[in-house]
């Protein structure tokens, strides 16, 4: 059990005031960042603080080199559901613990996956810029129907399962991308290539890691059935992003919905920003004012537990 009071950084300006009362509730000191965190000021302010445990909001490099810096850390604790940005392996070997609030967000990234789909479906970007252009459509448009369409999950935890749900309620058929075991009573599919040309919409929500990313690339994409659309509310990575734009600019592909990139933000240059069939927003799909507080309560919980020797819960710490 660490010394009181334990030191806790947290790689931003600021935190949810009930998650700091439950740190500070346990005999906990909290520093904060200001201005850019990279590897050279999160070594340094590590070293600083002498922190038990390093509260890590949005994607940071928790690489090998910020580990060393900091002999005391005992946890790594991602405020939200995914540890890309963490080097797993290097903390393994440090007997440093790496958390996430694993699926305290998942309704929200849920409902923001479906939102995504239905206004793909429905064509609602191009129809309100239609409208505020002064145009109109005539007799001849018609929409696509989400009920009834084939939506497939690749990602079956809990953002992956309440997604299916929602999508289920609704009318869609859903097929879940899976190796091996059930999904709900969902029909799984094992063969990515087998999985792909079945589908209306393909929703992502698996981690990033050494084998999704780059898991939808141009063969996938040239799988799917032409006017297909492609959710992405998991990691922009999992999806090649130059080949997802050819297909979309070919016309192969009817639409994306993206609430992650390569890069965040997303450049000035990209090419996504031209394309209008495309819907973007800007990595908030787990930002709900219930998501985001219930996120950082566990996040705190996990630091807390942690530190004074309880097992965290199951699914929330993570391993190389």
């Amino acid at each position: 059990m660490p010394s009181t009071p334990f030191q806790v950084l947290v790689t931003a300006e600021h935190w949810a005031e009930e998650a700091q009362a439950i740190v500070h509730a346990a005999g906990g000191r909290i520093h904060f960042m200001t201005g850019a965190v990279n590897e050279t000021t999160l070594a340094e302010r590590l070293a600083e603080t002498g922190a038990q445990a390093l509260v890590v909001r949005g994607p940071k490099p928790i690489t090998d080199a910020v580990l060393a810096s900091a002999p005391a850390l005992r946890i790594v604790a991602k405020n939200g559901a995914g540890a890309d940005g963490v080097d797993l392996a290097s903390a393994q070997r440090r007997d440093i613990a790496v958390a996430v609030a694993a699926g305290a967000n998942a309704e929200a990234v849920a409902e923001h996956a479906l939102a995504l789909m239905l206004a793909l479906t429905r064509e609602l970007p191009r129809l309100d810029r239609l409208v505020r252009e002064g145009g109109w459509t005539d007799g001849r448009f018609q929409g696509r129907d989400f009920r009834g369409c084939t939506v497939g999950i690749v990602g079956y935890g809990s953002i992956g399962k309440a997604t299916a749900k929602l999508c289920a309620a609704l009318g869609a058929k859903v097929l879940v991308l899976r190796l091996q075991g059930q999904a709900d009573g969902f029909e799984t599919e094992p063969d990515l290539q087998a999985f792909l040309p079945r589908l209306d919409i393909l929703s992502l929500h698996c981690p990033l890691t050494d084998r999704t990313r780059g898991l939808i690339g141009a063969a996938g994409l040239a799988l799917m059935k032409p006017g297909a659309l492609l959710v992405n509310t998991a990691r922009g990575a999992v999806v090649n992003e130059a080949a997802l734009v050819e297909a979309l600019r070919a016309g192969h592909l009817g639409g994306a919905g993206l609430d992650t990139f390569d890069t965040e933000p997303l450049p000035a240059g990209s090419p996504l920003r031209e394309l209008p069939q495309v819907l973007l927003t800007p990595h908030v799909a787990g930002v709900t004012r219930n998501s985001a507080l219930n996120v950082a309560l566990l996040t705190a919980h996990n630091v807390v537990d942690h530190l004074q020797g309880r097992a965290l819960p199951a699914g929330h710490q993570v391993r190389a």
